[in-house]
C-alpha cells in the first residue's frame, strides 16, 4: 500500500484510474492533446465526472519513435500553466509526467505532490536532489541507459529495484513509491528520449511483462499504462491510435487481473465501466465457490 499525494493505492484498495492530459502537440495520441485553458478545464471536469482518481499531465511527449524533444523551459511553461488551471477546478491529485529536474522542481513549487518519472530518476542527474528536497510521492518506471538483453521480466524487475534504491537513498519512504514496468518504452531503436534499448522484439517484451506483473511489482503498488499504445496497434494491425480503444480496454482488464493497482488511461469512462463490471462478476464468482 502506498500514498500518491493523499490517495491510498495498492493492497486491497479499489483499482485507481489516472486520466491522461497531454499538453504537447507532438504526442502520439492526438485526442489526448489539450493546450488551451478551456480544453484543459473541460477535460479535467469530464474526467472527474467519469471517475478519475488522479490527473496526470505531461508537457513533452516521450514516445521513443517520435522526434518530440523540446526545451526544459518550454516543458515547464506548459506544465505550470496547466497546474494552475487544474488546481482551480478540482481537488484531485495531480501527477507530473517528466524526467527533467527543472520541470519537476517548478511543478513541486506549485504544490504538486506526485512525480511520474519515465526514467525512474536515472535520466537527469539532478532529479534525485530535487526529489530529496521536496519528498513527493513517486511513480518509478523501468529504465536503463544501457542496452539490455532478452530476459524481459527479470530485467524489468531489476531496473525498477535500482530506481527504488535511488529513491530510498534520498529518504523517500517506501509507502510513497509506486512502480511502472514502462510499457512502450523498450525498443530496438528510437529517436525520442528516454527509452531503453533492447536486443529483442519490443512487442514480445511488453506482452511478457504484462503477463508477469505480480512478480515484477513485488511489494509495491503497480501502475500500468497501455492505453492506445503501439503494441496494441501491432497486435491488432491497427496503425491509427484512434482505433485501439477495445484493445486498450482488454489489456487494461487483463493487467488488473495480473496485479495492476492503477490504470493510466486516455479513456476514463470506458475504463471505469470495465472495472465496475469485472469487480461485480468476480465478487459473485467467489460467492458461488
Amino acid at each position: 500500500m502506498a500514498k500518491l499525494g493523499k490517495l491510498t493505492v495498492g493492497n486491497k484498495e479499489t483499482t485507481k484510474i489516472m486520466g491522461i492530459i497531454n499538453l504537447s502537440p507532438e504526442s502520439f495520441y492526438k485526442n489526448s492533446i489539450k493546450t488551451t485553458k478551456s480544453e484543459i478545464s473541460k477535460t479535467v471536469k469530464k474526467m472527474e465526472d467519469e471517475g478519475a482518481d488522479i490527473i496526470d499531465i505531461g508537457g513533452m511527449s516521450t514516445a521513443p519513435y517520435l522526434k518530440t524533444t523540446i526545451s526544459e523551459k518550454q516543458e515547464s511553461i506548459r506544465i505550470s500553466k496547466a497546474i494552475k488551471i487544474i488546481q482551480n477546478i478540482t481537488n484531485l491529485p495531480i501527477s507530473i509526467d517528466t524526467c527533467r529536474a527543472i520541470v519537476a522542481e517548478s511543478s513541486l513549487e506549485l504544490g504538486v505532490e506526485i512525480i511520474n518519472d519515465v526514467s525512474g530518476l536515472k535520466f537527469d542527474q539532478n532529479m534525485p536532489k530535487i526529489i530529496e528536497r521536496f519528498q513527493p510521492s513517486l511513480i518509478l518506471c523501468a529504465y536503463s541507459k544501457k542496452i539490455i538483453g532478452n530476459n524481459h521480466v527479470n530485467e524489468t524487475k531489476k531496473l525498477i529495484q535500482e530506481s527504488i534504491k535511488i529513491a530510498r537513498k534520498i529518504k523517500i519512504p517506501k509507502n510513497k513509491i509506486v512502480v511502472d514496468p514502462a510499457i512502450g518504452f523498450f525498443r530496438e531503436s528510437g529517436t525520442g528520449l528516454p527509452f531503453t534499448r533492447i536486443r529483442s522484439n519490443w512487442v514480445n517484451r511488453d506482452v511478457s511483462v504484462i503477463q508477469n506483473l505480480r512478480f515484477i511489482k513485488g511489494s509495491f503498488p503497480l501502475l500500468i499504462s497501455v492505453s492506445n499504445k503501439s503494441f496494441i496497434g501491432n497486435l491488432l494491425h491497427k496503425n491509427d491510435s484512434n482505433d485501439r480503444l477495445f484493445g486498450s480496454l482488454a489489456a487494461e482488464l487483463i493487467s488488473v487481473m495480473y496485479g495492476a493497482d492503477i490504470i493510466r488511461t486516455h479513456n476514463v469512462e470506458a475504463t471505469k465501466d470495465i472495472l465496475k463490471i469485472s469487480k461485480k462478476l468476480l465478487q459473485n464468482s467467489k460467492k458461488g465457490l
